[in-house]
C-alpha cells in the first residue's frame, strides 16, 4: 500500500575541513550564492548518496534495484523494465521516432520501473530516451541545502610526491622504472591544488506527496528507507576531498493527519496536507550563537523548535537513529541539537 499521508522532512548537513559539492564550472569550488556567499549542495547531490546508500544495504532484494547507477547507461534499466513487461523493445521506436509509441506500450514498462527500481519509485525518472518507457513524476523532491551562514572557499597548493607521466615508447613496467632513475628528484614530485571550505552548516528540505506515491507505489518501508538512507548516507561516502561531513540533529518530519471527525475525509485531508510546508519549516529556528563569530561545529548554533505552534492535523516527528523508531509530538531526549 502507498502512503497516504503528506510529509515534509529537514535535516542538518554538516561540513568541516571539505568541499560539499563542487562546481565543475568554477573549477570544482564549493557551490555558493554569489549574492550573499552562503552554500549550497546540490539536490541531485543528495540524491546520489541516498541512491549510494539504498544499493549498498539493500542490493540485491526485490525492487530495490537503480536505474541511474553509476558508470551505467540507463537505457539498459529501461530496456529491462520493458523486457519484464512483456513489451518488445522493437515496439520502442515507430519510424526512427520513439514519440509515437502507443500509451499502451508505454504504460506497463512505466509500472514495472516503478516495481523493480527504488530510485524511480522514489524520485521519479525520464525514461523516453532510448526504449521508450515514459516518464514518471517521484512523490519525493529535495531542495538545494543552503548554508545557515556565509562560507570561505580556499583554494590551496598541495605538494604531490608522484608524477602521472605517460612515457612515450614505454612498454613494460622496467620501461618506466627506466625513466624515473633518468630524472631529476625534483622532477618526479607536481603540484595540484585543492577547494574546500572550513566549515558550514547546510540546512535540506524535503517533500513526500502522497498523491504522487500512489501512482508509483512508494510505500511505508521506502519511507522509513529513505529516511534511514539520509541519516546514513555520508557515513558510506567518505573521501578526503569531502572532508567531514555528517548529517548532525534528528531527521525532523512534519506528517499529515488531519482534522476532520469523518474518516473519509480525514484520510483526504492527510493526503492533501492540513498546512502550507513552508509555515511548517519556519517551526524550526536555528542560529549561531551571539557569543561565536566562526562556526567550527553545530554546538555553536542555538535551535529551537515551537511545538506548541504546530498546526491542528500535523504531527511532528523526530528521529535520531537510523533504525530507531520515531518520536513524535515531543524532543527525545538524545536529540541534543534542538531545545523546545
Amino acid at each position: 500500500m502507498a502512503i497516504d499521508a503528506r510529509c515534509e522532512f529537514m535535516f542538518y548537513i554538516q561540513c568541516r575541513n571539505g568541499n560539499p559539492n563542487g562546481d565543475p564550472d568554477m573549477g570544482n569550488s564549493p557551490r555558493m550564492d554569489p549574492q550573499d556567499m552562503h552554500g549550497y549542495i546540490t539536490d541531485v547531490a543528495i540524491k546520489r548518496r541516498i541512491r549510494n546508500y539504498v544499493e549498498a544495504a539493500y542490493g540485491g532484494d526485490p525492487g530495490m534495484g537503480m536505474l541511474v547507477r553509476r558508470d551505467s547507461n540507463i537505457n539498459t534499466g529501461i530496456a529491462y523494465a520493458k523486457e519484464q513487461a512483456g513489451v518488445a523493445l522493437s515496439a520502442s521506436r515507430k519510424d526512427g521516432d520513439s514519440s509515437k509509441v502507443k500509451k499502451s506500450e508505454i504504460e506497463p514498462a512505466r509500472r514495472k520501473a516503478c516495481e523493480l527500481f527504488y530510485d524511480v519509485r522514489t524520485f521519479g525518472a525520464v525514461m523516453s530516451t532510448g526504449p521508450n518507457a515514459g516518464q514518471v513524476r517521484g512523490p519525493v523532491q529535495l531542495a538545494f541545502a543552503r548554508s545557515l551562514d556565509p562560507i570561505d572557499p580556499q583554494d590551496i597548493t598541495i605538494t604531490r610526491m608522484a608524477k602521472t607521466e605517460d612515457v612515450k615508447g614505454a612498454k613494460t613496467a622496467a620501461d618506466y622504472e627506466k625513466w624515473e632513475d633518468e630524472q631529476p628528484a625534483d622532477g618526479l614530485r607536481t603540484m595540484g591544488r585543492k577547494q574546500f571550505i572550513s566549515y558550514g552548516l547546510y540546512e535540506a528540505r524535503g517533500f513526500v506527496s502522497a498523491n504522487l506515491a500512489r501512482e508509483t507505489g512508494f510505500d511505508e518501508r521506502d519511507l522509513r528507507i529513505l529516511f534511514e538512507a539520509i541519516l546514513n548516507m555520508y557515513e558510506h561516502d567518505r573521501s578526503a576531498g569531502k572532508g567531514e561531513m555528517s548529517v548532525v540533529a534528528p531527521l525532523v518530519i512534519f506528517r499529515h493527519t488531519g482534522t476532520d471527525g469523518d474518516p473519509g475525509q480525514r484520510r483526504r485531508q492527510a493526503m492533501l496536507g492540513c498546512a502550507p510546508a513552508h509555515k511548517l519549516f519556519e517551526l524550526v529556528s536555528v542560529k549561531k550563537k551571539e557569543t561565536v563569530e566562526y562556526p567550527r561545529s553545530w554546538k555553536d548554533y542555538d535551535s529551537s523548535i515551537a511545538l506548541a505552534s504546530r498546526p491542528a492535523g500535523v504531527d511532528i516527528g523526530f528521529l535520531t537513529s537510523p533504525y530507531g523508531e520515531i518520536s513524535w509530538n515531543e524532543i527525545p531526549s538524545d536529540a541534543e541539537f534542538f531545545r523546545d
